[in-house]
């Protein structure tokens, strides 16, 4: 048998503890299936005496992650710190620069500073792997770097993250506020107490831009994503999505055009027959689109303890088979500059949820406002009165849908400017694309 693949493991959080689990259980299947031990050698965290549930003790302990990532007593650094940078950052870098391999499930990391990571990888002849980093579970990174390599991809979407998803499906099943399901999230573990980064879109852009590059050859511009979050959604626009045909998700969306690469994370609404409006609770899912493969989805948990130790084991196990691939699949000093594409009409239409007065002429104004903008109408759905109270009383405003068809946002957001300055609407208005997918 092989000389063994000895492991450092950087962060004993829940997933560092997981990968240690999965390896103290499965380490003799894997050294069968390797020809090589995988063992770990020595880990590295600030608090020693913490009771983590597994025995730590054969192992050589690092109270500084960089100094583990220097030591030649191993041959893969795994990275489970998480940041974008700090000592993620110095960890990764020195372990690259002193010939290690390594795995890491850390994307703000990668989508701040993959491509320069990726360089420093291939100058050092080592593996960078990821896999972990986007979608938990789901082996969509290795889909990606391998299966779909004879395909030119188009598109690449999906669900990429569980809290987001976990609040909009309790919102649209139990009827729920989204300040209620928020704070029922935190409760059971599923939103941070600082939810932002999440509810934000923070985290789905994060994943994106590595999907983007992956996808397209290009340097990772995490900077260039248009993101908006689920934040201010509320209940009326998920029942009116119910209504309508749709369910609301957020989605993480990249695609090739004409004139360049499309990014955008936002509020999306789905027709309730297609898969991805049924990915409920905390699962993920990841639709990629090509031109030989046409169209295909993974489904599965996109975080947790033993998902994200699964995928981090199997870029393990790659570097222990002798497998070594470019990290973002093009060899970096061939990475295409980033260019965003320009702003094109949305082929699925908008939602658009306005508060109006009651005043005689409004709706007809609205119209006239939206076709000054060329924008086509499919329909206008005027709601039951508002129940709002507001200082003067009983609220005199009524809710109004409109549903688009294909046009640009700029031509959107001009019509609403104008509709507002007209004084027919009070508060902002709502705006959620629709997609068919």
């Amino acid at each position: 048998m092989a000389n063994s693949l000895r492991l450092g493991i950087a962060g004993l959080g829940t997933i560092g503890v997981g990968v240690v689990k999965v390896l103290q259980k499965h380490g003799d299947k894997l050294a069968e299936k390797t020809g090589r031990p995988v063992e770990i050698h020595a880990v590295a965290d600030l608090d020693r005496d913490l009771d983590r549930g597994v025995d730590l003790s054969s192992y050589q302990w690092f109270g500084d992650a960089l100094a583990m990532a220097k030591d030649e007593g191993h041959d893969v650094f795994i990275e489970l710190m998480g940041g974008s940078d700090g000592i993620a950052l110095a960890s990764v870098e020195a372990a690259l620069e002193s010939g290690k391999h390594v795995v890491t499930a850390n994307k703000a990391l990668l989508a701040k500073h993959g491509t320069r990571l990726a360089k420093l990888a291939e100058d050092n002849n080592v593996a960078l792997n990821f896999e972990a980093a986007v979608a938990g579970g789901i082996p969509i990174i290795k889909t990606m770097r391998e299966s779909l390599t004879g395909n030119d991809i188009t598109k690449v979407y999906g669900i990429l993250n569980g809290t987001c998803n976990y609040i909009l499906t309790k919102m649209q099943e139990e009827g729920l506020a989204f300040e209620k399901v928020l704070a029922e999230a935190q409760a059971a573990g599923y939103a941070e107490a600082d939810p932002t980064f999440d509810i934000g879109g923070h985290d789905t852009a994060h994943k994106l831009a590595i999907l983007t590059s992956l996808a397209f050859g290009t340097e990772l511009a995490f900077d260039e994503i248009y993101l908006e979050g689920i934040e201010n959604i509320g209940i009326e626009d998920i029942e009116a999505a119910d209504e309508l045909g749709y369910r609301i998700k957020l989605l993480g969306v990249a695609q090739k055009t004409e004139s360049g690469i499309e990014q955008r994370v936002h509020p999306t609404m789905v027709p309730k027959h297609t898969a991805i409006a049924e990915v409920a609770g905390v699962t993920n899912c990841v639709g990629v689109e090509g031109d030989f493969v046409d169209k295909i989805m993974l489904v599965g948990p996109g975080a947790g303890a033993g998902p994200t130790a699964s995928a981090i084991v199997g870029d393990i196990v790659d570097i222990a088979w002798g497998i070594k691939l470019p990290p973002l699949l093009t060899r970096a000093s061939e990475l295409k500059p980033y260019q965003r594409a320009k702003m094109r009409a949305h082929e699925g239409g908008y939602y658009i949820r306005l508060h109006v007065k009651d005043h005689p002429g409004a709706i007809a104004s609205i119209a006239t406002r939206m076709a000054e903008q060329d924008i086509s109408l499919q329909s206008i759905v005027q709601k039951g009165p508002d129940d709002r109270v507001t200082e003067s009383g009983a609220s005199e405003m009524t809710p109004v849908v409109l549903i688009t068809h294909e046009t640009t946002e700029s031509a959107i957001r001009k019509a609403l400017a104008d509709i507002s300055a007209d004084g027919h609407v009070e508060g902002a208005a709502q705006m959620i694309r629709i997609e068919s997918l």
